[in-house]
């Protein structure tokens, strides 16, 4: 039974996770990247608080901040203030449909990150794993153009790969952390909020932005940046086998492209899905359990 509700929570957090690409877009047609931030964090942070109540861990706000407030200003910044500010800005300067796989190479800059800052062991698989998912980055970033390297937007290239950077930090930063994660995570949020609205305030107009937008971003607070993380919590907590549950993360960038090219109407170009795959198959080594 606790299988079955942890693939049904993994599920609906995958799904929701392969449609926000889309909503990306659409956000950004009505809004600046600064601007999505904090429209979106605001939204996060009251569907954080609002589970954190529904959990009874709200209580322990003050008391987890207390004891490590830079600690937590720290991961705040980084998360979500300067890594949506810089995935939006690649969304923004890229088709989605090149943002979202390049993005989605962070797992194994996690692996690479870990062995120098954690002093974790990189196995064998591990180096063929990167081998394979850099290069299908560098085949989707070039078009298949390899011995060229040749960008349609350089910084935007540059842009989606400084947000696995910081994602992978993020985590070796959060991996002992002992607080209740969807307190830390809303500790973030909070901490992370007068920047991101300062900032918006500072360089943006916000005057004349359409319920659209409004409607967008929402949507963007809630299900990238808000209750998914908890879902899949929910999931990986709830599984027997994590595995199980984590490799349905290997169909979000599939149904992504999907939902792209039919609401966006982005063209999907044939090297995107030759870099995707390579990617995904760089992932699932990393994931195969070595024999003792």
């Amino acid at each position: 039974m606790n299988d079955r509700l942890a693939i049904g929570y993994g599920l609906a957090a995958v799904l929701l996770w392969s449609t926000v690409a889309t909503a990306f877009k659409i956000t950004l047609t009505y809004m600046d990247p600064i601007q999505m931030l904090a429209a979106a964090s605001v939204v996060s942070t009251l569907s954080l608080a609002a589970v954190a109540a529904w959990q009874g861990t709200l209580n322990q706000l003050a008391s987890t901040f207390s004891r490590r407030p830079l600690y937590y200003l720290m991961l705040g910044l980084i998360n979500p203030f300067i890594y949506y500010l810089v995935l939006f800005k690649a969304y923004d300067l890229l088709p989605a449909s090149l943002a979202q796989p390049l993005n989605y190479s962070w797992a194994i800059t996690l692996t690479l990150m870990a062995a120098v800052f954690l002093g974790q062991k990189i196995r064998q698989q591990d180096w063929i794993a990167a081998a394979l998912g850099y290069a299908g980055v560098v085949v989707i970033a070039t078009k298949g153009n390899i011995l060229d390297l040749s960008f349609d937007s350089p910084l935007g290239v540059g842009l989606a790969l400084l947000s696995t950077l910081l994602w992978a930090g993020y985590w070796i930063l959060n991996a002992k952390n002992q607080a209740d994660p969807v307190i830390g995570l809303l500790l973030g949020f909070i901490l992370s909020l007068p920047f991101s609205i300062g900032l918006s305030l500072y360089s943006s107009d916000w005057s004349g932005i359409p319920w659209q937008g409004w409607l967008a971003v929402s949507y963007v607070g809630l299900f990238e940046m808000g209750i998914t993380f908890v879902l899949w919590l929910k999931a990986m907590k709830l599984a027997t086998n994590t595995a199980k549950i984590s490799n349905l993360i290997f169909i979000s960038p599939f149904i992504s492209l999907i939902l792209l090219a039919n609401i966006i109407g982005e063209q999907i170009h044939p090297t995107t899905l030759i870099g995707l795959v390579m990617i995904i198959a760089g992932l699932a080594i990393q994931q195969r359990k070595t024999k003792v």
